[in-house]
């Protein structure tokens, strides 16, 4: 739905505070840990186990039992607060130091990326991955494949100077997708439709056709990638679908036609609701009177979208897509509370952001759920999230990693 202008990494290292704080754990293992007297919500069947220790070691879950901590471990008494699987946004714009750390202080733990310049994701990514930074991992997707490049593309691709003028055949297209793809990307991004956030462009409006996007995932699939697709608009999002996406992303038009063959097909949905509040109310990363009127004429269509798609079985999947900036006021939290106000229960809206996202990206085995040998991604709040999801909106004690980047259990004076 946005680009956001994206900095040199070398810029990017030097976000005030919490580059000091990602450089201070550079090549730190996470120590053993036990949380203990938590109560631990299972994100598959929708039960919370009460009194339990939870084990991590080396960067997972090693146990979860009713039995009290090995002697001398280091432990957190969780004091009967709710244990939930880090969150996942699977929509994002992180593109520095702090912006990753906005997104981790909110409880996700895991992001996909949907367009950075200068491949700011992939070394953020990389960086996670070494351990010179808590979280979150990152699933880097680099330039979006539209009809005109970010000016950046040049700079990191010269080659492709040629293609200054616009992106317009097939052949061009799949030159933009194996730039992507020899910098290491995750996913590909392309602009199905135009965007939503810049009063210049109209959302729907169909940017790649069938065939276009058919190659585009063609030529992704060569390296075992798949593909997002931005698409608000009817007909850019059919296409998406038809050419075989992974994902529609946004998805304010979407036909019943469309959604059936989601679920037929098994792609998912991300449909970042919460941003389009962003756009059709004052403050936040949008604030233009033309984006404000756009943004009250999408809501009421979106939600129904929404709605529609929960009964027809479409696998949703919870995007913030925000860049996590000052002033950024959107966070996954708020996708998973307005899901609950369109009719999901909250344990369906909390598995948009937890076991959804992780069949999305793949990565069920390892994410999504508070389960022995899976990522030691966890996060602790005050209440009860299925009887009140608001709570996620507020955690106390973040672990990324199997280390604790956020530690708010306990505000008593010593």
């Amino acid at each position: 739905m946005k680009l956001f202008a994206s900095r040199t990494l070398s810029l990017a290292l030097m976000a005030t505070g919490c580059g000091a704080v990602a450089f201070a754990q550079a090549g730190k293992a996470a120590e053993p840990l036990a949380l203990i007297r938590a109560n631990v919500l299972d994100v598959r069947t929708g039960r919370i186990a009460v009194n339990q220790t939870v084990v991590l070691r080396d960067g997972r879950i090693e146990t979860i039992s009713g039995g009290p901590a090995a002697a001398g471990m280091k432990t957190i008494d969780v004091a009967g607060r709710t244990l939930v699987p880090g969150l996942s946004d699977a929509h994002t714009h992180i593109s520095n130091f702090a912006t990753a750390r906005r997104a981790l202080e909110s409880g996700v733990t895991t992001v996909r990326s949907s367009g950075a310049s200068l491949f700011i994701d992939v070394g953020l990514r990389d960086l996670v991955k070494a351990g010179g930074l808590p979280g979150p991992d990152v699933l880097a997707s680099g330039y979006h494949v539209r009809e005109r490049l970010a000016e950046e593309a040049f700079i990191s691709d010269p080659a492709l100077s040629d293609l200054m003028g616009g992106v317009r055949t097939i052949a061009d297209i799949r030159r933009v997708v194996r730039m992507n793809l020899a910098r290491g990307v995750d996913w590909i991004k392309i602009n199905a439709t135009e965007r939503a956030g810049t009063a210049d462009t109209d959302p729907r409006k169909q940017m790649w056709n069938e065939a276009e996007i058919r190659a585009i995932v063609e030529e992704a699939a060569l390296k075992g990638v798949r593909v997002q697709a931005h698409a608000h608009g009817a007909e850019g999002a059919s296409a998406a679908v038809k050419a075989g996406v992974a994902s529609i992303e946004h998805g304010t038009y979407l036909t019943d036609e469309a959604l059936d063959m989601m679920k037929l097909k098994g792609i998912a949905f991300v449909p970042t609701y919460s941003t389009v509040i962003d756009l059709a109310e004052p403050g936040g990363d949008y604030d233009q009177p033309a984006l404000i009127l756009r943004g009250q004429a999408m809501l009421p269509r979106l939600a129904d979208v929404v709605r529609k798609a929960h009964q027809k079985g479409v696998l949703i999947v919870t995007g913030a897509d925000t860049s996590y900036g000052p002033n950024s006021l959107t966070r996954v939290s708020h996708e998973i509370l307005n899901f609950v106000k369109f009719g999901m229960t909250p344990i369906e809206a909390i598995r948009t952001a937890t076991l959804n996202a992780a069949v999305l990206f793949k990565m069920e085995r390892s994410i999504g759920a508070i389960e022995a040998g899976f990522e030691a991604d966890l996060i602790a709040v005050a209440e009860n999230p299925l009887e009140d999801v608001r709570t996620l909106q507020d955690p106390l004690l973040i672990v990324s990693n199997g280390r604790v980047v956020l530690d708010r259990l306990n505000f008593g004076k010593k």
